[in-house]
């Protein structure tokens, strides 16, 4: 790395009167003068013309298309890996995992187990990790310091500031700093780019080929035959070696393939991928060759689609592809820790609209795409047949074997790499007009034979074949397109059958049996059913109702959360019923965990959904939909490559946020591709700093954190604030979030607990007899008797209303009033940790926003009987709040009761029904419990019948007016495992 330059301070002030400008050094003060004051003449020596340092990558190589071969990219050197973690971590034959009662059978040929040193030679079963060359503790080169590198990541990846917002930020540090005589951490914008780009850990260099089309031409040349068309990659082996080497995913990977069973009844479970049948059989054809056996099998995972930065004019499309590797497990990949990397943008080749049907060009479009993939992932073959020797997370050294892995992509995306016509499946070749009249799987020998045997005119009308194509996969040993095409619940099920299909299905039956002018009333009240609906951790509102034009995958799946009760009276039973069973389908299928019973419920709920749609036959032409067909294939890809939510393609629809639309909005717009890789290849190391300074403990604590050395000149370290209670006239008021969302927790996984908040509100009332008569309940002294009584004495079974006062504890003293509890609960198929924790807030809030009082629903553990909701009943919140009696602190909630409507759930919507409880008198069924009892938040949505609702009617006001509500356990994934 170049010397590091120095901050210098602003000294040198424009002379034209007026003018408060300063600056660095002449040039700047020259260039100034020469555009805002060009009459004034300035003395010094003349700017130089500086050459401006390229921010696109080099282009190591062109490749030409003429019979689409190409040769290999460069393979680059091998990545510095991070010091690894002193630990033995080979995997048994065999376990039984007591935290979810189930065992494993590995593969006995590749399991990964035979470790060794870095040249190959084995080492014996228990052998430590090979060490690295240890270094400095102090080393956080090419950072000065953990300042250095913090402020890096702070400006860079988490803000991103503008060169000129950062290079305004170091003058105000160096200003700061100037009565010190010290310097800031960085010169300038240009200064901090430089020493990120100097760091060599993570660092995969971006290559490109261009591609031409050399075949016959036409008298008439259209433009697309001339132009040429850039495909920029990085090396997947050298991406797949960084994550196989992460020390971060040591405890989350798999090294070999195995089989997982319930280890009370010796039933199949599948979760991860490496849980597949795809996995094992892999094993079994590679581990026919003796010297790959005690390897470990690398899948390699692609994704691709593409992507809108702007729906502005321009060129602002861009297709990126994606890499995982198989053996991270699916946590990983859905927490979005580094775990799915960009590997490459393809190039979109357009032409003028007199030219873009033609068939050439479609065809040389589409092998464009797979040519592209062959070249990029071409350093791989080599080591799919034979082993190499990497380092894992774990420290140790092992053989691996390469596969090409599922792919991931929609279904447009996956016509095009099946080479499949439209409207025909890619997976099956069930005819186009029968789709769900079945038919054999599709494989590589049998779509050879058809194109060597009929005439390209048959196998497209006939078989729905593009026999002028050859797939990327063709290139590559044990890969078929067919298998590997993968799941696709965002497109297929919640935007395809979902939102495209069933809800615009809605519409057209209640025109056709309505009317225009009837219809559209009944679908205004739709759009206000679904805007009453009441706040929800992680729903977004509709307020609007769902009439409204740009749509994203996240609007589909909150409609899907409460379509269903919307549409209930307006439409027929048969109708809800589908939407049931298509919803019940989509959470069944996303759960982390299947099992057999799970995979007989998933077939039951696609029998009922095509028993059910037929009565959507008046408007429908056909039920032959692809999209819809797909989900006949959900079980047998499960049993291939486990549980679908980690395969789903909103894992790489999340990516593009991160790798494509934060850096190109970053960027100046001009050439905006070079720059978006410049911004990926420097996240990628700081990621990969951080791993290195965390797997040596270097980033332990905060920054101010037994760090004075780290401390700023002229600041003296403070000692620690001592643990004090906060009182209740602490002026601190809680701060309400302007998104009500769950939040990803990492830690230890547990079923589940709940605090209250951090901060009591002062408020608000600090008496009981104050509180009473601030939530309006005169019996409060009285309930806070009987809480008391059942907590001092668990083994009672009386009922406290059945014992005399005098024999009942007493409070009277002071208490705090909060106005939410957080409750962390596992909670794996939602957005969660690693350990697949979640978080989310129950409000209790007289001013919620300053606009409404919220007081949220709850699900509540109790020993009643344990059928329906797992054993839970459902309450509303009223307060919380905690006391301290005999020197032991009670934080409690104020609850609701409410009952449930029926020994089962609706037969039509699936949900459970209850109602607020009451006593004979009329009064509110109250109650004071202890907040260990509170399991998480209940969504209810109103039972609203066939009348219409006011259109004055609030979301929040939807719990106090209706009577009925079913308990949504469409809410979330979690909800659906314990409200079903």
């Amino acid at each position: 790395m170049p010397p590091r330059r120095a901050h210098h301070l602003l000294q040198l002030p424009c002379p034209v009167p007026g003018c408060l400008r300063w600056f660095q050094n002449q040039s700047g003060l020259t260039q100034h003068m020469c555009s805002l004051h060009p009459t004034l003449p300035v003395s010094g020596p003349s700017p130089q013309d500086h050459p401006r340092p390229s921010r696109s990558p080099s282009r190591p190589q062109d490749f030409s298309l003429a019979p689409l071969d190409f040769s290999p990219p460069p393979r680059p050197s091998s990545p510095i890996l991070p010091d690894p973690i002193q630990e033995d971590s080979n995997n048994d034959a065999e376990f039984t995992d007591t935290s979810e009662h189930c065992y494993r059978t590995y593969h006995s040929m590749l399991n990964g187990k035979t470790t060794m040193q870095a040249d190959g030679t084995f080492l014996p079963y228990g052998t430590p990790p090979t060490p690295v060359p240890l270094k400095d503790p102090d080393d956080w080169s090419p950072y000065r310091n953990r300042i250095e590198f913090e402020a890096a990541e702070f400006a860079f990846k988490q803000c991103h500031m503008s060169a000129r917002n950062l290079d305004f930020l170091c003058d105000l540090m160096a200003a700061t700093l100037a009565k010190h005589h010290d310097t800031p951490s960085f010169a300038d914008h240009k200064d901090l780019h430089n020493v990120i780009d100097a760091m060599q850990l993570g660092d995969v260099p971006w290559q490109c080929f261009s591609v031409q089309y050399s075949g016959e031409q036409p008298e008439v040349v259209p433009p697309w035959m001339d132009d040429e068309f850039e495909v920029w990659y990085r090396d997947p082996r050298a991406m797949a070696h960084n994550i196989i080497a992460n020390p971060n995913y040591k405890d989350e990977i798999d090294y070999a393939p195995f089989r997982e069973y319930d280890a009370l009844d010796d039933t199949r479970r599948w979760k991860d991928f490496m849980s597949g049948d795809w996995a094992w059989q892999q094993a079994d054809t590679i581990s026919q060759d003796p010297e790959t056996q005690g390897s470990a099998l690398v899948p390699i995972i692609l994704g691709s689609d593409k992507t809108t930065v702007s729906v502005g004019t321009g060129n602002n499309e861009y297709y990126p592809l994606y890499a995982s590797i198989g053996n991270v497990r699916n946590n990983m990949r859905r927490t979005h820790r580094d775990a799915l990397v960009i590997i490459g943008f393809l190039a979109i080749p357009k032409t003028d609209r007199s030219h873009s049907k033609d068939d050439s060009f479609r065809i040389f479009r589409r092998q464009l795409f797979h040519s592209s993939l062959s070249a990029i992932l071409s350093s791989l073959k080599p080591f799919m047949t034979t082993h190499e020797v990497v380092r894992y997370g774990d420290g140790h050294f092992r053989r691996v074997i390469y596969s090409l892995g599922p792919y991931i992509a929609d279904y447009e995306e996956q016509l095009v790499l099946s080479c499949v016509v439209k409207h025909w499946c890619p997976k099956c070749i069930a005819v186009r007009t029968n789709l769900d009249g079945g038919g054999i799987y599709h494989s590589r020998e049998h779509t050879n034979f058809l194109i060597n045997e009929l005439h390209a005119d048959i196998l497209w009308d006939e078989f729905g074949l593009i026999g002028d194509l050859v797939p990327f996969t063709n290139d590559f040993p044990r890969a078929d397109i067919h298998e590997l095409l993968s799941f696709d619940l965002l497109h297929q099920l919640i935007k395809g059958a979902f939102k495209d299909h069933l809800v615009d299905w809605v519409a057209k039956y209640l025109k056709a049996v309505h009317g225009t002018k009837r219809s559209e009333e009944i679908m205004s009240d739709i759009d206000r059913r679904i805007a009453a609906v009441a706040s929800f951790s992680g729903l977004r509102r509709f307020p609007q109702g769902r009439d409204f034009k740009q749509w994203t995958g996240d609007d589909s799946k909150v409609l899907m959360k409460v379509f269903l009760p919307a549409i209930e009276g307006h439409v027929p039973q048969d109708m809800v019923r589908a939407f049931r069973a298509l919803l019940e389908f989509c959470y069944l299928v996303r759960r982390n965990v299947i099992t057999e019973d799970t995979m007989i419920q998933i077939q039951d709920a696609l029998y009922r959904f095509h028993h059910y749609r037929k009565i959507f036959n008046t408007v429908v032409p056909t039920f032959s939909l692809p999209r819809q067909h797909s989900m006949t294939h959900y079980v047998d890809m499960i049993r291939l490559f486990g549980a679908p939510n980690g395969l789903c393609s909103s894992i790489t629809e999340s990516k593009h946020i991160k790798a494509v639309k934060e850096p190109w909005r970053w960027s100046n717009r001009h050439n905006a591709l070079g720059q978006m890789l410049v911004t990926n290849q420097r996240l990628d190391k700081l990621a990969a700093s951080r791993m290195d300074f965390d797997a040596r403990g270097m980033l332990t604590g905060t920054i101010l954190s037994n760090e004075n050395e780290h401390a700023a000149p002229g600041i003296a370290p403070q000692p620690d604030a001592p643990d004090i209670e906060l009182q209740p006239d602490a002026p601190v008021i809680e701060p309400q979030p302007d998104v009500d969302d769950g939040e990803i927790v990492d830690g230890p996984t547990v079923l589940a607990y709940v605090a209250l908040a951090k901060t009591p509100q002062r408020k608000r009332a600090q008496t009981v007899a104050a509180l009473a008569h601030e939530v309006t309940v005169p019996d409060l002294r009285r309930l806070i008797r009987y809480f008391l009584f059942s907590q001092l004495n668990p083994d009672d079974a009386r009922n406290p209303e059945d014992i005399p006062a005098a024999g009942l504890p007493r409070h009277e003293g002071k208490l705090q009033v909060f106005n939410s509890a957080a409750t962390t609960f596992y909670a794996p198929s939602d957005l969660s940790g690693i350990g697949g924790m979640r978080r989310e807030h129950i409000r209790a809030c007289p001013l919620w926003r300053n606009e409404y009082p919220r007081n949220d629903c709850m699900f509540i553990n109790t020993d009643s009987n344990a059928e329906g909701m797992r054993g839970l009943e459902v309450a509303r919140v009223i307060c919380f709040f905690s006391f301290k009696h005999d020197w032991e602190v009670y934080p409690c909630a104020l609850i609701q009761w409410f009952e449930k409507i029926g020994d089962c759930p609706d037969e039509n919507t699936g949900m459970w029904m209850v109602a607020p409880s009451f006593h004979e008198d009329g009064s509110r069924d109250l109650t004071v419990i202890h907040i260990e009892t509170v399991f998480r938040t209940a969504h209810l949505i109103p039972i609203y019948g066939s009348e219409y609702i006011p259109p004055s009617l609030k979301f929040y006001q939807s719990l106090d007016t209706f009577g009925s509500f079913y308990v949504n356990k469409y809410a979330d994934h979690h909800t659906f495992e314990i409200a079903s």
